[in-house]
């Protein structure tokens, strides 16, 4: 049975408009607001492309900035060899030997300000995985390795920007106090030699990391550059992360030592367990070594400042 249809106006319904004329206000309606997005995008490409350039351009400021560093470390620790410089010097001691310098405080103030940068870049890597790890367990072993990193060249930046307030006559010495009075203040907390043992096998454990990832990592994935760059720069960088290895693990060994023997006495600086390490037999060869290694770090590193994919994270920089 049918109804009886309801009388039309001359909109077509009954005290309604019709569907064809709703659609067409939809329509207009979508219309406007297309065009308004249209009018907002090249404002927010813009915004998008400051934001990618400034991320950017402090990523490549932090790897030229350790560049550096490890470049004034190696080239100071190969004058020590004969005796030209005194003693071997680390990354914290190439800054201490800049600060003594003229215009010292100016190279400090930059270099700090440039570490503050690969900082920054590491957590962002580490926090927000701007290189795409991803969480499985490597990604997440890359990650913490990466916050690991931020967290020592967070450590150097600040002793860079303390050299701008005090700068000791003799750096090393200075360093060197430090440690037994940190090792001391360990040693008298609950179980403070085995804390001081841990923290020897920490360092190990970080010399270790290094020297598996000189041989593991494909460091050429990371770079934009050609191909035949990429195979003659790859070798600075296993060399370099190998010489790191290596490097911290003197030092692991006397802090290892002091906290089982329970002497703070026994804990030093970088620099001297370098020095340390440069006294034992054949130590010379692995010193030198050390040196090259830290040298060819350091030219990687300006490598990475030009050719490095810089990926920032899409929470920051929304496609």
């Amino acid at each position: 049975m049918c109804r009886p249809r309801a009388p039309q106006d001359r909109f077509g319904s009954s005290g309604a408009i019709s569907f064809p004329a709703c659609w067409g206000g939809v329509s207009r309606l979508s219309a406007a607001l297309k065009s308004g997005l249209r009018r907002l995008t090249p404002a927010r490409r813009r915004k998008r492309a400051v934001v990618l350039n400034s991320l950017e351009l402090i990523a490549r400021i932090g790897y030229g900035a350790r560049g550096f560093v490890y470049l004034s470390g190696g080239a100071l620790t190969l004058l020590a060899i004969p005796g030209l410089i005194d003693g071997a010097a680390g990354t914290r001691g190439a800054i201490s030997w800049l600060a003594l310098q003229p215009f010292g405080r100016a190279w400090v103030l930059l270099l700090g300000l440039g570490l503050l940068a690969i900082v920054s870049w590491r957590l962002l890597q580490a926090i927000s995985d701007a290189d795409n790890e991803g969480t499985d367990r490597q990604g997440i072993s890359t990650r913490v390795s990466q916050g690991f990193s931020a967290t020592g060249y967070a450590l150097l930046a600040f002793s860079a920007f303390s050299l701008l307030f005090h700068t000791p006559a003799d750096p090393g010495a200075a360093d060197v106090a430090a440690g037994h009075r940190e090792a001391a203040r360990m040693l008298s907390l609950p179980f403070g030699n085995l804390l001081l043992a841990g923290l020897g096998l920490c360092i190990a454990g970080v010399g270790v990391s290094n020297i598996v990832k000189a041989w593991r990592d494909d460091f050429a994935a990371h770079l934009s550059c050609s191909v035949e760059l990429c195979r003659r720069v790859v070798p600075l960088a296993r060399a370099g992360y190998m010489a790191r290895g290596i490097a911290w693990l003197p030092l692991a060994a006397l802090i290892f030592l002091a906290g089982i023997r329970s002497r703070a006495s026994d804990v030093t600086s970088f620099d001297a367990a370098l020095d340390a390490l440069g006294r034992q037999p054949g130590g010379v060869v692995l010193l030198a070594a050390a040196a090259l290694g830290f040298i060819g770090f350091g030219v990687f590193s300006f490598i990475e400042a030009r050719f490095r994919r810089i990926r920032p994270p899409r929470e920051i920089v929304p496609v």
